[in-house]
């Protein structure tokens, strides 16, 4: 399928007021500092709206984008460095595009190469020695008059709860409603930085074939899941939640599909998942708190243990996840906490670097509300990522329906075919990804 982008215009939108003195700098956390600097790129696809054009429907979003970014203004900054962010006379780039296509096209059987052409920018070409954008957006107009917003917003400022939180208040803005979603920008006092070397892994982001898939389980399907994965848990009485058991899914028809290459057996296996800290905190932060306030729990599976059952899984990554609670933040508060806070980077690191370790890092955005991103013309009939060039990458996203589960899965070529033709996969998944 070929798809033509035409830019037709870019617009800089500053703040609708002006970012006082003393907030022209925003301090980066420790958090902040050993986040990845790659951009996340969200893309929110809308069915062609009634009584009302184009011309409207730009202006409508960047005056409310204008207003929404007075309370969000680290985003329209640029990152200098390790350090902070540089807000003075900031502005966020607002590309508006036609893209010669329907959008039912792309909804009918997506294309990561036609949803990778919408964006504004390569969101994992990034250059490291001059400041970069935090946050660019583009406004792609279908032949139909559909539309895909695209936001991408750097992961060095923030994450997940932090961008579903702007959505919510640029929409509400957008669509005229009084709703104070005002984000609390203070995590630098709540994780101080440290003026040290962040160790950061190697070679993370790689130009090799990597492929990314969508496969969707449904709600019957995750239920069916959960029970399987329920078998043999009796650990703690709790039956695992549909993210443990789509994990303990993906991990084992991944290590099946690691069995015979190169010629070796059954593989030892990492798996990091993001664990939210603003609820586990005492006590809890403000919902709309800004900034990358994650951990991340990194669980293993070794190559000498017996055939691992879905139930295996789910046991060790929960023992991780539990350990990231209250104690685990004030470490990282405390006078320790640099060394506490690269303890996940450098643990995933040994493990990879013994060799013969398969290392997956999971995050689930299930919990944010893309699907009420409404404008003022109706919810979204899709929400979706781009390609990603990390190795062993899975995200998990909400279907359309509310109450289903999209799995972002990328591996290498040659585990992908085997991955995606797992009979146990098979057995759950709804919607497998076409050949």
């Amino acid at each position: 399928m070929q798809m033509k982008i035409e830019i037709v215009s870019e617009d800089q939108c500053k703040p609708s007021s002006p970012i006082p003195d003393h907030l022209k700098s925003y301090k980066l956390s420790l958090l902040e500092q050993i986040a990845p600097m790659f951009y996340v790129p969200v893309i929110l696809f809308y069915s062609a709206p009634e009584n009302i054009d184009d011309t409207t429907i730009v202006d409508k979003l960047n005056n409310s984008l204008s207003e929404t970014l007075t309370g969000f203004y680290p985003l329209a900054g640029r990152i200098e460095g390790n350090a902070s962010v540089d807000c003075e006379d900031g502005a966020v780039v607002f590309a508006r595009a036609r893209a010669n296509i329907q959008l039912s096209e792309i909804l009918k059987i997506p294309e990561m190469d036609l949803v990778q052409q919408l964006l504004p920018l390569d969101p994992y070409n990034i250059r490291m020695d001059k400041a970069v954008a935090a946050m660019a957006i583009q406004l792609n107009f279908f032949d139909c008059g559909g539309m895909g917003i695209v936001i991408c917003l750097s992961h060095k400022i923030a994450d997940g709860a932090t961008l579903s939180s702007f959505l919510d208040a640029w929409a509400t803005r957008s669509r005229g409603v009084f709703e104070n979603i005002t984000p609390s920008l203070n995590s630098a006092n709540i994780f101080p930085p440290r003026d040290k070397q962040i160790f950061m892994p190697s070679n993370l982001i790689k130009r090799e074939k990597f492929v990314t898939k969508r496969f969707v389980f449904d709600a019957s399907s995750l239920a069916k899941l959960k029970v399987k994965a329920s078998k043999g848990l009796c650990t703690d009485g709790r039956a695992p939640t549909r993210v443990e058991a789509l994990t303990a899914l993906i991990c084992k028809s991944s290590m099946n599909a690691k069995i015979g290459t190169l010629g070796r057996g059954r593989p030892s296996m990492a798996i990091s998942h993001v664990g939210y800290l603003r609820e586990r905190m005492a006590p809890p932060l403000p919902e709309h708190s800004f900034g990358n306030i994650w951990r991340v729990a990194v669980a293993s599976i070794m190559k000498d243990e017996s055939k691992p059952e879905l139930h295996d899984f789910v046991v060790q990554l929960r023992k991780v996840i539990r350990k990231i609670d209250d104690d685990c933040v004030r470490k990282l508060q405390g006078e320790d906490g640099f060394s506490h806070a690269c303890e996940p980077l450098k643990e995933t690191s040994e493990l990879v670097s013994e060799g013969e370790v398969e290392f997956f890092r999971f995050s689930s955005w299930i919990r944010f509300s893309l699907y009420n991103t409404d404008f003022g013309w109706g919810k979204p009939t899709w929400a979706c990522i781009s390609n990603v060039p990390i190795k062993n990458v899975v995200i998990l996203l909400s279907s359309s329906s509310g109450d289903g589960i999209e799995a972002w899965v990328t591996l290498d070529e040659e585990d992908m075919a085997k991955f995606e033709s797992d009979h146990e996969l098979l057995e759950f998944v709804s919607v497998a990804p076409s050949s």
